[in-house]
């Protein structure tokens, strides 16, 4: 079937892309590594007494992070999600009753001896959130019920593979379980799609292509040639449905059921996924899982997988590369960086900034000994807003705003300044001015 092409960032129009870039700063920027980037914009680094595969994040990456977490969760939340929190160790019994052990140990860390048992640093989260699911008891009128968690996870890597912050040890799992019935699995997984979609064009993603993981030859996937073909035909349903193309692609299942992937590419072209949208039918039976039925009986669940970004760290180093660190607004570090032109003009700059953060924007003051205007304007070219205030702007309480892609706006109010960048990032527009309200 045919796949999604490729698009380059900001490809949706000519001149500035819809996260801001100008022309000169998207060239500059289209094929920068995030492992190099990344560390000279201060967002992450490694250190070897850590590890390998174990990046630490500086403060301006923290803020991407969290930022893009709480959009997350916040998403989720609207879509009817509750958010639980399990521990990342787990007893070895556990990821033997959940196949895990038998079918991806070699991925796993070894386990440690601990009191007569031997626990694991848990490889997913779906083994204790269907024990989550299985402390209490559940009726159909429950059904669906979404449970999700930002969690660590941990894969034991080879050091050969491991890079940056696409492929690491110790991983952020934006990761969510849906337990409901058969007849509610498929409008889950569409329901799963769509948060993919959303997010991605907050985010400024495109998609490369769409893929149906199937199982290929050899032991590692369960053997239930029944609840495969179910789950398999359930998601070809559900890609044929959303009117996505989309590509069946044997071996690259999980080990317990098909899945949906959504394919990314860097620069280069090299295809990573994403998100992922499963149906399971092995792991309730594993953790007999049950709910009442309207006839009083017990009935197994199914169990939906989906993770709208994927890990953390996949998701951060593609959107470094993707916007070449020129983040959408409301993803930004710094959002609005204030330029008082002299001495004179710093009491009315820092004023403003701190505004900004009263109102929840993230500002900083590049005062006159960082340099010469021009300079610090140069400096500060990654960041979406540079607020400029000069003698008749701070008379009039006023700014002259600078927009990333080079455009100045005129000499105007500084409430009505702030109002707009804030309302911008509240939709979480990856439009640097809103159109509508003039140059």
């Amino acid at each position: 079937m045919t796949a999604f092409l490729v698009r380059s960032p900001g490809a949706s129009g000519p001149g500035a892309s819809p996260c801001g870039h100008s022309p000169d700063v998207r060239e500059e920027t289209a094929m920068h590594d995030h492992r190099k980037l990344g560390r000279e914009l201060g967002l992450f680094d490694t250190d070897p007494l850590m590890g390998a595969g174990l990046p630490y994040w500086l403060p301006d990456g923290a803020v991407v992070r969290h930022t893009l977490e709480e959009y997350i969760r916040g998403a989720e939340r609207r879509a009817g999600y509750q958010h639980v929190y399990s521990p990342v160790l787990g007893k070895r019994e556990l990821y033997e009753i959940s196949g895990h052990w038998s079918h991806y140990s070699e991925d796993m860390f070894p386990p440690m001896d601990l009191g007569g048992e031997q626990v694991v640093l848990r490889p997913s989260l779906c083994p204790h959130h269907a024990l989550i699911y299985r402390s209490r008891a559940h009726s159909y009128r429950e059904l669906p019920l979404r449970m999700a968690e930002l969690g660590g996870m941990y894969r034991s890597e080879l050091s050969g593979v491991l890079g940056g912050l696409t492929r690491v040890r110790a991983i952020q799992l934006n990761d969510a379980h849906i337990f409901c019935t058969v007849d509610q699995a498929a409008d889950e997984a569409r329901a799963a799609l769509e948060l993919i979609r959303q997010a991605y064009d907050a985010l400024g993603i495109r998609s490369a292509r769409y893929r149906l993981s199937l199982p290929g030859p050899g032991g590692k996937y369960v053997a239930a040639p029944e609840m495969w073909r179910r789950a398999t035909g359930l998601l070809a349903d559900v890609l044929d449905r959303s009117g996505v193309a989309y590509e069946a692609v044997e071996g690259e299942a999980a080990f317990y059921g098909p899945k949906i992937d959504v394919q990314i590419a860097d620069g280069a072209g090299r295809e990573a996924t994403l998100s992922t949208v499963q149906i399971d039918f092995h792991q309730p039976e594993r953790f007999d899982l049950h709910y009442i039925g309207p006839d009083g009986a017990k009935h197994r669940p199914v169990m939906v997988h989906r993770s709208i970004i994927g890990s953390v760290e996949r998701a951060v180093a593609h959107l470094i590369e993707l916007h070449g660190g020129a983040f959408p607004a409301w993803l930004a570090p710094t959002q609005l960086v204030v330029l008082p032109v002299s001495d004179d003009e710093l009491p009315q700059a820092a004023g403003l900034v701190r505004r900004c953060i009263d109102q929840g924007l993230r500002a900083q003051l590049a005062g006159p000994e960082g340099g010469t205007l021009g300079a610090r304007v140069r400096a500060a070219r990654l960041v979406p807003y540079q607020a400029v205030i000069g003698a008749k702007e701070a008379a009039d309480e006023q700014v002259a705003l600078r927009l990333r892609d080079g455009r100045r706006l005129d000499a105007r109010p500084a409430a009505e300044v702030l109002a707009r960048i804030g309302a911008l990032v509240d939709a979480r527009s990856t439009e640097l001015w809103d159109n509508a309200s003039g140059t």
